[in-house]
């Protein structure tokens, strides 16, 4: 396990790229965009200067990480020597089936194949391709430098022996991996968006407000962040898409996503990444301001 692939340079995949490199694994960085190839290329550095700052790691050691990346706008020549590929993409489930299809003829015949899916089956995944035993998931928590949890997945086929070398590459990364089942939502997303859902219901029936409901989890459970901001970090489209696939996969309906998570994710306020969410999230502001629609 030398050569990793990491297909996608976004958030995850750039987080991802960091750690293999850092812990000194050669990483293929693809995306179909070399913007979002410099993107996260900046990111890294960017983040590894903070690790500078904070005397966690020296100028050689961001050199040797940095080194240690090379990028690709071409999914072929990016997995051409690849023992592991890590798929970050988008949460959705065509382009995921349509990448481990294309995955599956170009990459190396003893190539483990992972994905970063937050939610969607890796059996799903395994099945558009000729080597199921080798399909596994590895869910990455965000920021991903920083987080230490690394879900593992098996799918139905997947080998003992693919899932405890996964296990084993990710404590090489000073990660803390744990095996799970592939069922829908794996065990953090089944437990952390309902638990956001449930916040959305309570704020959409008028129980209180958006800084209430978040300064009663955060004081009251002790909550780093409130479930609101939670959520317009992770992406209100992205909670919509793991409810829909909770809900579909179990078809309870206490997993139904709120009627105003669907309407804002269709009116395009999707939190950080829209600039609004359940808060305004100026350019250039750390502080949070309620939305307009949701201030008494």
């Amino acid at each position: 396990m030398k050569n990793i692939t990491v297909i996608g340079a976004g958030t995850m995949g750039n987080g991802i790229a960091h750690v293999f490199a850092q812990s000194g694994f050669q990483v293929a960085l693809v995306d179909i965009s070399q913007a979002s190839l410099d993107r996260g290329l900046s990111t890294i550095t960017k983040n590894l200067d903070r690790m500078i700052a904070k005397e966690k790691i020296t100028e050689q050691d961001k050199a040797n990480t940095l080194g240690n990346i090379k990028t690709f706008t071409a999914i072929e020549a990016g997995v051409q020597n690849a023992d592991l590929v890590v798929e970050a993409a988008t949460e959705n489930i065509d382009l995921k089936l349509k990448i481990f299809a294309d995955l599956d003829k170009m990459a190396p015949a003893n190539a483990i194949l992972a994905s970063n899916t937050s939610s969607i089956s890796i059996t799903k995944i395994a099945s558009v391709t000729e080597r199921p035993e080798k399909v596994i998931g590895m869910h990455f928590m965000n920021p991903v430098p920083i987080m230490k949890l690394v879900e593992i997945i098996r799918g139905y086929s997947t080998t003992d022996e693919v899932t405890n070398l996964i296990m084993e590459t990710s404590k090489k990364l000073g990660k803390v991996p744990v095996e799970v089942n592939d069922y829908p939502g794996f065990v953090a997303n089944r437990i952390l968006m309902p638990m956001i859902n449930e916040a959305i219901i309570t704020l959409h029936e008028g129980v209180a407000g958006v800084e209430e409901i978040d300064t009663v989890m955060k004081l009251g459970m002790a909550h780093p962040m409130g479930p609101l901001q939670l959520a317009d970090f992770i992406g209100l489209d992205v909670c919509l898409a793991i409810m829909e696939v909770l809900y579909e996969g179990f078809g309870n309906p206490k997993y139904a996503p709120c009627p105003l998570l669907v309407n804002m994710v269709t009116a395009k306020k999707l939190g950080v990444k829209s600039g609004e969410g359940f808060y305004s999230w100026g350019h250039g502001t750390k502080d949070l301001i309620v939305a307009d629609a949701f201030k008494k």
